[in-house]
């Protein structure tokens, strides 16, 4: 068994801590089964069929991706149903859906529409389709936020829209969108502000209940805020007059295989469903180059390799190596901070009681913010159990 020293791998390294990865799986099926909605992991989180395979493994809907480039990789993958969270606009990727789905590559495809334009395309591309594949084909109207990104802006709007779907001869399934342009903390008022938008959707949903074939299908993203999309989506669905709706939730969270120490540390709607905290699983170990000056340490490692998009990374640990290059024990590093970042270069601030801490060739191992935009920055991650490499997993982005 190999170890993250071994001179096969160089700094900057990505590894994924095996029990974190495993402990979060385990933790987020439980909160979900316990609330009765079902989970099609987002899996633009890290593209990795191993990983992917550790999540399927415990029971789930399928796959969400979030473009048809990841749907042609997934659907490669062998994952049976996919959940496409965007509208399909190239009539290139249409026609390869149909043959797709036609061949039997897949059970079930799920897609979103949120204009007429992209209607008429999915409806044109699958006009006179082997009825399997168009069995196979699930639209949702996707239900958007004002002032935030796609879908429709209004319950009205997405009402008609969904019965232009049904009037198409397309297969509605029912009714999605994404709660994240609603809130971007957790404050009291920015949890209800979030309930208010999922109620918005599951109004929606309750009036599409003549059209949709099956139970209404309710679906959000759920990584910052699972516990109120849960609750609410999960709550029995009723229609004007008080009769319940069938309908089933569907819950795309993604970032909680890895976890962070940062956004989704902070976000955190685990603790706030009452199950274990997540364990952030992602390390980036990389070379101090330098400590030029009082106060300052330069590591070997930037833009290109961890991300900045919503955080600086986190400095956890310092390992000093012997001369073979073998790591020594880790020691913590109060007072170290990252002030900024080139494009391979980390800007290190050290408190006056920790100067001289560093010293260049020790390896730091940073925490991270926001998984996604880390992981697609590499082409393979280690899986580890301590310092030994369990597994070598592809990221196929």
């Amino acid at each position: 068994m190999s170890r993250i020293d071994d001179p096969t791998f160089l700094w900057p390294l990505l590894t994924l801590d095996e029990a974190s990865l495993e402990h979060n799986i385990a933790t987020v099926a439980g909160a979900f089964a316990a609330t009765g909605v079902e989970h099609a992991p987002h899996v633009k989180t890290h593209m990795s069929r191993r990983v992917w395979e550790r999540q399927s493994a415990v029971g789930v809907w399928g796959a969400t991706v979030a473009t048809p480039g990841q749907l042609r990789t997934v659907l490669g993958w062998g994952v049976p149903r996919v959940f496409l969270a965007n509208e399909i606009v190239d009539p290139r990727d249409v026609a390869w859906l149909r043959a797709a789905l036609a061949s039997g590559a897949a059970e079930e495809v799920w897609v979103y529409v949120d204009s007429q334009p992209g209607l008429d395309l999915l409806a044109t591309g699958f006009a006179g389709a082997d009825p399997q594949a168009a069995a196979r084909l699930g639209v949702l109207v996707e239900l958007g936020v004002p002032g935030g990104r796609t879908g429709v802006r209004g319950r009205s709007d997405a009402v008609a829209l969904a019965g232009r779907v049904h009037d198409a001869g397309l297969r509605l399934v029912g009714v999605a969108g994404y709660e994240g342009p609603v809130a971007s903390g957790t404050s009291a008022e920015e949890l209800a502000a979030v309930g208010r938008w999922c109620e918005e959707l599951r109004e929606t949903g309750a009036e599409l209940a003549g059209l949709v074939d099956g139970p209404v299908v309710l679906s959000a993203g759920g990584s910052a805020f699972a516990d109120v999309v849960a609750q609410h989506l999960g709550a029995p669905l009723r229609d004007a007059s008080g009769a319940e709706v069938p309908a089933r939730a569907v819950i795309r969270s993604g970032a909680y295989v890895t976890h962070d120490h940062g956004h989704y540390l902070h976000a955190d709607p685990w603790t706030r469903m009452g199950v274990d905290r997540l364990r952030p699983a992602i390390r980036v170990w990389a070379s101090v180059l330098s400590a030029p000056e009082p106060g300052l340490v330069i590591v070997g490692m930037g833009r290109r390799d961890v991300s900045f998009d919503i955080d600086l990374p986190t400095p956890l640990v310092a390992r000093t190596p012997d001369a073979a290059g073998r790591l020594g024990e880790a020691r913590e590093l109060p007072g170290v901070r990252v002030t900024a970042l080139n494009d391979q270069h980390a800007y290190l601030s050290v408190e006056p009681a920790s100067d001289g801490v560093l010293r260049p060739g020790d390896v730091v191992g940073f925490g991270i913010s926001h998984p996604c935009t880390v992981l697609d920055k590499y082409r393979t991650a280690l899986v580890t159990r301590g310092d030994d490499v369990v597994e070598q997993v592809t990221l196929d982005f």
